[in-house]
């Protein structure tokens, strides 16, 4: 006799829970936790479908630890932005993770960019964002004597951490309180039933009275499989960086940003000294077409026909064609990418300048082309779908987790009637 269809076959009852949390990145494990905290006694397991934890977003990002500048004052991003980067910093230094706060300089090059230096210092200030500076000119060179510019504003507070060893001591802490972390367990989809929902693996089955997915780079794909309605859709973006070597490394103390744009998506190339004293500036920001491969001009069929084929890419490519290209020229060729880090710090020397690392970021955007620079939750029965959890995601996350955790408790397990 054949063996039964995958589509047919009986798959093993695992364990049953509480609470199952998808995703083994930042965001899902600080939600397991503070689910932990905020209903002692749960049963909880967070299933993530890699061999390891912060495996995609997390593991790839540039390790900033942000103060709160850029955001709108009394916004949700502000509050998480503060609360978070203060439980960051205290999670850090009770679980000995490296971490520094080595500050940032956002440096006008010109007159045409005083005017949103203000702007910026003016949010910061509403955002009590600590020990916030000024400087002119020849002030700028007693924080980064490389670095040129006409004026910036000086972040003290900004910090470098790294974010996989905040994940794994998450990980540790849910463990600690009975959660369990399993690794290797891809969902597939998730059911909705009259006694919890089924969450289907390629082992078995594993069934929980509620879900939180947080499931990053496939959090649409996830939810469109567990028959949830999402208007937005991911569209990956992939940011490479250039290791700064030799003589130059030296030449950045801490982290040199430009002054953002607000008519362009992209805040452009930045310099950033790592905790481990690896200097990269970075990133652009290109269209992937491989949502969870990180090599260069990396491919996937269905990754690359489903982004492009969504409409709203084609808007956002007529929108802001000139921008993109700009960064393509820059993830093409590395005499582009210089030039620019070359704007703010003139010394930098193309022999000391190597490809580095890359990382994907999971954009929402909706069909009109616009990048959602929001939360985005999607309910269903006994589920929450976290579909967006803008930047500064990682600052944030033990924010944030308390938040969706509140939610879903609140939701799912304690609902109205």
């Amino acid at each position: 006799m054949a063996p039964p269809s995958s589509s047919t076959t009986v798959r093993a009852v695992a364990k049953s829970y509480d609470v199952a949390v998808i995703g083994g990145g930042i965001l899902g494990l600080a939600t397991a936790r503070a689910l932990q905290r905020q209903r002692p006694g749960l049963k909880l397991a967070l299933l993530e479908k890699e061999p390891a934890l912060a495996s995609h977003q997390t593991g790839h990002n540039s390790g900033v630890l942000h103060s709160g500048v850029y955001y709108t004052p009394g916004s949700l991003k502000a509050e998480l932005c503060r609360r978070g980067k203060e439980q960051m910093e205290a999670f850090a230094a009770e679980h000995e993770i490296p971490h520094r706060k080595l500050g940032k300089l956002i440096v006008a090059l010109d007159e045409s960019e005083l005017g949103r230096l203000s702007d910026l210092e003016t949010r910061a200030t509403a955002n009590a964002v600590p020990d916030l500076r000024v400087l002119d000119g020849p002030e700028i060179h007693e924080i980064e004597p490389e670095a040129i510019g006409i004026r910036a504003l000086h972040v003290p507070h900004t910090g470098v951490i790294d974010y996989v060893a905040v994940s794994d001591a998450l990980a540790r802490e849910v463990r600690a309180a009975d959660g369990e972390v399993l690794l290797g367990r891809e969902v597939e989809r998730a059911v909705s039933t009259s006694r919890g929902v089924v969450l289907q693996t390629r082992e078995d089955q594993v069934r929980a009275a509620a879900v939180v997915a947080c499931a990053g780079l496939q959090s649409d794909r996830f939810a469109r499989r567990s028959g949830i309605a999402a208007d937005t859709k991911i569209i990956p973006f992939r940011g490479d960086y250039y290791t700064v070597g030799g003589a130059s490394a030296a030449l950045v103390r801490g982290l040199v940003y430009p002054v953002p744009d607000p008519r362009f998506p992209f805040l452009g190339v930045h310099f950033t000294r790592k905790v481990d004293d690896t200097v990269v500036a970075g990133p652009n920001a290109v269209l992937s077409l491989a949502r969870e491969s990180y090599r260069r001009l990396a491919f996937d069929p269905r990754d690359a026909v489903e982004a492009v084929a969504f409409r709203g890419v084609w808007r956002f490519a007529l929108r802001y064609g000139r921008i993109a290209v700009g960064e393509l020229a820059r993830d093409v060729w590395k005499r582009a990418f210089l030039a620019d880090m070359r704007r703010y710090v003139p010394a930098v020397s193309g022999e000391d300048i190597t490809f580095g690392p890359s990382g994907i970021r999971a954009q929402a955007m909706t069909s009109g082309g616009a990048l959602v620079d929001d939360f985005v939750f999607a309910g269903g029965d006994r589920m929450l779908h976290v579909l967006n959890a803008p930047s500064p995601g990682a600052t944030s996350s033990l924010a944030i987790g308390e938040t969706i955790a509140a939610k879903a408790l609140a939701d799912l397990l304690d609902p109205a009637g």
